[in-house]
């Protein structure tokens, strides 16, 4: 997650939400497990790029250059067609990566993504790998699953979030005004595996409302209650938010310290940061708890699976105005 315009706690909103899961359409197609042995490879795969290569895979680097081939020799394997965008930022020019599934319905489109980037104090394994793993393990798992969506699935990978979320704004900038009403929804994932972590839901944007109660309804199938918070633009969903589109996201803390009554949540150390390493050299694998990388993983999942199918031409599925 970017450093700038960074407030200092996540105190805007302090709900803890224990939801009722809301019933899938009786022809959705039910989510499968997203694997936490997989998820954990591409961890480790991406902090032995980084090992490789000066320690970190910030943007402008040899590690990001590794990192993106790494994700798309993934996708591209799995049988998913890839699109490489050339972004032009201070540091030079840096890559989006996109992949899709194409969908029956011409018209609908819902995204899952994360920055590939990290900061370039360290390995950038819990910010943000983690993301990355997970988008990529579910956009894997889909791909295998042998399903057809209604509406076509777009993962990406966006270079530059670290610097001021440049790669997802040059990609949101450079869509036509009706490619971009085609997004029905956009997720991120950044930063989901905390070492003490927490369960947050992005509640930023009131066009994304249904999104923020599909991921709280699915976290709390995973056993945890979410808890909401306004991350003030601090990444990727602020392109699409910009634009109307409907945006939600998980976040499982950084360096702002755990309070006592989320600690009785969550478990977990009160008082102590929910990831200590935040922008730090010891952000590397040892930085992730395994419980909270897998639910957040398993939420990814079971928002794709849903939304893969979903209407949103009708007045039962469409957003709220």
């Amino acid at each position: 997650m970017t450093a700038t315009r960074r407030p200092h706690a996540l105190a805007a909103t302090v709900v803890l939400v224990a939801a009722p899961l809301l019933a899938a359409p009786a022809d959705a197609a039910v989510a499968p497990d997203i694997s936490l042995t997989g998820v954990q490879g591409h961890v480790s795969a991406l902090q032995q790029i980084a090992d490789a290569n000066g320690g970190n895979r910030a943007v402008g680097t040899p590690g990001y250059q590794r990192s993106l081939d790494y994700v798309k020799g993934r996708l591209e394997a799995a049988g998913l067609s890839t699109t490489v965008q050339q972004v032009p930022t201070s540091r030079g020019t840096t890559y989006n990566l996109v992949a899709e599934v194409p969908g029956s319905d011409p018209n609908g489109v819902v995204m899952l993504g994360s920055h590939l980037d990290g900061a370039t104090a360290g390995p950038g394994i819990n910010d943000n790998a983690s993301g990355t793993a997970g988008v990529l393990e579910t956009a894997l798992t889909y791909a295998a699953s042998g399903e057809k969506p209604r509406n076509t699935l777009r993962f990406a990978f966006w270079g530059a979030e670290e610097i001021g979320l440049v790669g997802s704004s040059y990609y949101v900038q450079s869509l036509t005004s009706t490619e971009r009403s085609r997004i029905k929804a956009y997720v991120n994932a950044d930063m989901i595996g905390s070492v003490n972590p927490g369960y947050f839901v992005y509640d930023d944007n009131p066009a994304g409302t249904f999104v923020r109660d599909d991921l709280t309804s699915l976290m709390s199938a995973e056993g945890v209650p979410a808890e909401y918070v306004d991350v003030q633009g601090r990444s990727d969903h602020a392109a699409f938010l910009r634009y109307g589109i409907p945006t939600g996201g998980l976040y499982s803390g950084g360096s702002e310290p755990k309070w006592a009554a989320q600690a009785n949540s969550w478990g977990g150390t009160a008082g102590a940061s929910f990831d200590p390493c935040y922008h730090r050299s010891c952000d590397d694998s040892s930085n992730i708890d395994p419980t909270a990388l897998d639910r957040h993983s398993d939420v990814l999942g079971g928002i794709l699976w849903k939304y893969a199918g979903q209407d949103f031409t009708t007045s039962a599925q469409r957003p709220a105005a």
